[in-house]
């Protein structure tokens, strides 16, 4: 089987599947999170694991190599460095590529080459920097060009190559408050395919902070609107991102260097976007810490509540798992309680 570039499909999402269960001890904290819910009656605790498969694809991208009179490179590229490691990349594989010519003078190539912001008046047809895919299109613009001077480069993907799939797989616990809706997030383990990484610490930037933006998707960011089309939510105060504290306790990354492919960009893979749907895992941990919940509610007399089917939308704030959780059972239970005593 071959994938659209032609080559053999190399489908390493089940031994992710294996790594991540073995590394977060799955199957064991299943027992120890059935435990904690049989022994605690206002905290619940969910846990998941998730795979992931992203296809992305490569695009088009200008690229300018200079090499000045005192030996220093300066590069320019078509996309923006916004905090992704960009440049980063750039310069590495700028001096990955010019490493290759037999010639004096070539060693510490990193701290020579510098790269700049480029402009529609330098680099004409730069594109837009989206889709994971920048940091590629942009070193593999600056690997074309090495040898003169001078050069300009187009990088244009073979139609054959332009996509690819990513894979990954998390497992994530949370524990609910059945008071008040809270969800904590206790520990996450990511295990990602990179391919061969430019560069680990880069991407596993990269996917540390694309899993945080997507636990503020999956979560907290409830995009409100009144009826006139005006946003409601429009600051921090009743509009709710991810903090220090939405960050999971314990947070483990593994970035997986799998094979050699010849027409990726030196063998790598986008490491952006595909993470962030690995937070799904936490919202299908808190659907698990919520079903345990539900299952009380029925010797508080809310028989109805112990429907096991229930939609948690998205994002599943504090306010809907609160609801989900049976808070008006809760309080009807404590007023039982109270007329008791």
């Amino acid at each position: 089987m071959e994938s659209a570039s032609g080559e053999s499909i190399e489908f390493t999402l089940p031994s992710i599947w294996d790594k991540v269960g073995q590394s977060s001890s799955f199957d064991e904290r299943i027992a120890m999170v059935e435990q904690f819910n049989h022994s605690n009656i206002w905290h619940k605790r969910g846990i998941s694991r998730v795979p992931i498969v992203h296809e992305v694809f490569v695009r088009s991208a200008p690229g300018k190599v200079s090499v000045l009179w005192d030996g220093s490179i300066v590069v320019e590229v078509g996309g923006i460095e916004l905090g992704q490691g960009l440049w980063t990349k750039v310069k590495q594989v700028t001096a990955y590529a010019l490493s290759s010519i037999q010639c004096e003078g070539i060693e510490d190539l990193v701290e020579k080459v510098r790269v700049v912001q480029t402009d529609t008046l330098s680099l004409v047809q730069g594109g837009f920097t989206a889709g994971s895919t920048t940091s590629e299109s942009s070193c593999e613009a600056a690997h074309y060009k090495n040898i003169n001077l001078a050069a300009h480069s187009f990088f244009v993907p073979d139609s054959s190559s332009t996509k690819y799939l990513n894979y990954g797989a998390a497992v994530s616990e949370v524990e609910v408050n059945i008071l008040s809706g809270e969800t904590r997030i206790l520990r996450t383990d990511i295990v990602y395919d990179c391919g061969q990484s430019m560069n680990p610490a880069v991407d596993l930037g990269q996917i540390e902070g694309a899993f945080v933006q997507g636990l503020g998707f999956f979560m907290l960011e409830e995009y409100e609107t009144n009826s006139d089309g005006l946003v409601i939510a429009d600051g921090t105060w009743t509009y709710k991102i991810p903090t220090i504290d939405t960050i999971p306790k314990q947070f483990n990354v593994e970035v997986l260097n799998s094979g050699h492919h010849q027409k990726r960009v030196l063998s790598s893979k986008a490491s952006g976007e595909p993470p962030l749907l690995l937070a799904a895992s936490v919202h299908c941990a808190t659907r698990a810490a919520i079903k345990e919940a539900r299952k009380q509610l029925k010797s508080w007399g809310a028989v109805d509540a112990t429907d096991p089917t229930f939609q948690l939308d998205v994002p599943a704030t504090m306010p809907v798992v609160k609801q989900l959780c049976g808070l008006n059972t809760v309080e009807t239970y404590l007023q039982s309680l109270l007329s008791k005593s």
